[in-house]
């Protein structure tokens, strides 16, 4: 079960620059690192699926009434991204959006609710759409609803 206090701990993506995007929004208290290269993105951690160590990765995300939306995209690649598994596993997460740090509880969102999520996603981040064409995949849409309340 991730939880807020998660973020400081846990280990950083593989991949080098959502690492360093990571360091520098956690360091800096949220200060950096929120909007990066024109959108805004958040800190999530998970709980490892097979290590049960939490994991934290950085992400572009949208907002839906008091929850935060985020894609599970990889950029197309034919398998979810880890951080996707490790929610589906256990849905506690620790977020962090700007200088707010909280828990939430993560859900894929049903088909009734993607549509316009998706266009939401795609009007912030249009790659999304060249990433969907790349895979036999649906993208999962995530909303993660904050624990203590509305931001």
């Amino acid at each position: 079960m991730a939880i807020a206090e998660d973020l400081d701990r846990a280990t950083d993506s593989q991949w080098d620059w959502v690492a360093e995007h990571t360091r520098t929004y956690l360091a800096s208290g949220g200060t950096e690192g929120h909007e990066n290269n024109g959108v805004r993105t958040l800190v999530l951690a998970t709980t490892g699926r097979r290590t049960g160590t939490p994991r934290r990765t950085c992400l572009i995300y949208g907002t839906s009434g008091g929850d935060y939306v985020v894609v599970g995209s990889k950029g197309g690649a034919e398998e979810d991204p880890a951080w996707f598994m490790n929610l589906a596993a256990d849905p506690s997460v620790g977020v962090q959006v700007g200088t707010r740090r909280f828990t939430a509880r993560a859900r894929v969102v049903s088909s009734a609710e993607r549509a316009p999520l998706w266009a939401q996603m795609v009007n912030i981040f249009p790659l999304y759409d060249d990433y969907a064409q790349k895979t036999d995949r649906e993208l999962p849409i995530v909303l993660l609803t904050p624990l203590d309340g509305p931001h």
